[in-house]
């Protein structure tokens, strides 16, 4: 059966068409392509929109296992920021969030791309510490950022307790004004409709099952719809990027984690921001459509399920109702959980591998969708050129025999 996106339907159901086409076409695979990226998420497909409309290859094929945008793309809870505290993360994160500023423009689609700040709260003495560093660290990297007072922080965000009482007092807290949410899910679609304009051919209902090689080159793939020959790939399958590499005989740092979000009945405009809680863990936001959007970290087990425990959903509601009392009698519509890669110093591999040809881009860990555009724009460059971009160079899977790690545990900002 044929996947249709939501908005797919509502545009052609409003243009007057009966077919209900999706705006991509939904190809059959050729013989043999010059690239083909795995994995049609938002990642994969800015990766072929970047390949085609900066480096000119137009020979490009999409391969994903179930429909567009079905994976995490469609599962997690749409914040954008780039207030990350190491060098190398700022810059790849502020880069992307350069590109979200132009992006509706660029796609030409509404991806409800919505600068309302993000604010990080501080609840201790260490999250104090943490957090003026992680201030001082943008500012020297040009990014926006600013340290906020209780004070200030209850004129930004109006629906939160600051009082002394408060089980996790709120001391202050970042703010990235610039930082914000986008709509999930149109994001794959907006670069699923450009690359397709530009002659990506975009595959769904089709699952790689081995990995072509030849004197330590890659030559193809085998999938469930054929063998494509093809001299470069690009694996960008989140959740699933360790099990495609072993098809190459390669053992990636990784472990695979559910991470679960929820959200709650729709009401009017009543929390104007982003605000996440490392310490506690929890973070909020409200959608376009009034639904609140709540999240927590990671789920400690390995797992493939797209679900969470339900300790962790108990816990993230308890902060919740902390932070904000006026959500007590919320009730929830429903919950969701994805599959995310996670490295060791909790920063991504956007990288070559020992197997010419074959490149990966995984281990986003909580960072992933924020960092759609900026990932697929240095990764199509890695891909078309066989060399990293500056941005990603320090992101190279060589890194864990180096010892030269980008450690984010906790300097992001978020439990990972």
């Amino acid at each position: 059966m044929q996947n249709f996106s939501l908005l797919s339907l509502l545009r052609n159901a409003v243009s007057g068409h009966r077919d209900w086409k999706p705006f991509w076409r939904d190809a059959a695979p050729r013989q043999s392509y010059d690239a083909v990226i795995v994995g049609g998420g938002g990642h994969g497909l800015a990766t072929a929109y970047y390949l085609a409309k900066n480096h000119g290859l137009r020979n490009i094929a999409v391969l994903e296992k179930g429909w567009i945008g079905g994976g995490n793309t469609g599962r997690n809870t749409t914040i954008i920021r780039s207030n990350y505290l190491w060098n190398e993360s700022g810059a790849l994160y502020e880069h992307a969030l350069k590109l979200w500023e132009g992006l509706n423009e660029d796609l030409n689609i509404n991806l409800m791309f919505s600068q309302r700040g993000v604010l990080n709260l501080a609840h201790n003495l260490g999250d104090i510490r943490e957090g003026v560093r992680r201030v001082e660290a943008n500012k020297l990297n040009g990014i926006d950022a600013e340290w906020l007072t209780p004070e200030e922080v209850k004129e930004f965000c109006p629906i939160i307790d600051i009082s002394k009482t408060a089980r996790y007092p709120v001391l202050g807290g970042t703010l990235q004004r610039r930082a914000g949410t986008a709509r999930h899910d149109t994001v794959a679609w907006g670069y699923a409709r450009a690359a397709d304009a530009l002659g990506v051919d975009i595959i769904q209902n089709c699952e790689v099952t081995g990995i072509l090689r030849e004197d330590g080159r890659v030559t193809g793939l085998r999938t469930t719809r054929g063998t494509i020959m093809t001299p470069k790939v690009g694996i960008v399958a989140a959740g699933h990027t360790s099990v495609l590499a072993s098809m190459a005989d390669i053992r990636l740092p990784l472990q695979s984690h559910p991470l679960q979000a929820l959200v709650s009945e729709p009401v009017k405009p009543i929390h104007p921001c982003v605000v996440m809680s490392n310490a506690v863990h929890v973070y909020l936001s409200q959608s376009d459509k009034g639904e609140l959007v709540v999240g927590a970290g990671i789920d400690a087990y390995n797992s493939y399920s797209q679900r969470g425990s339900f300790h962790i959903i108990e816990h993230q509601m308890a902060a919740l109702i902390e932070l904000f009392p006026v959500l007590s009698r919320m009730r929830m519509l429903r919950t969701w959980g994805g599959i995310v890669d996670v490295c060791p110093d909790a920063s991504p591999i956007i990288s070559k591998t020992p197997v010419r040809g074959l490149y990966i881009n995984c281990g986003w860990g909580t960072g992933g969708f924020k960092a759609t555009p900026g990932s697929g724009w240095v990764f199509a460059h890695t891909v078309a050129t066989g060399e990293p971009h500056p941005l990603n160079a320090p992101f190279a899977l060589d890194r864990f025999t180096s010892g030269a790690l980008i450690d984010e545990h906790g300097a992001a900002a978020v439990a990972h």
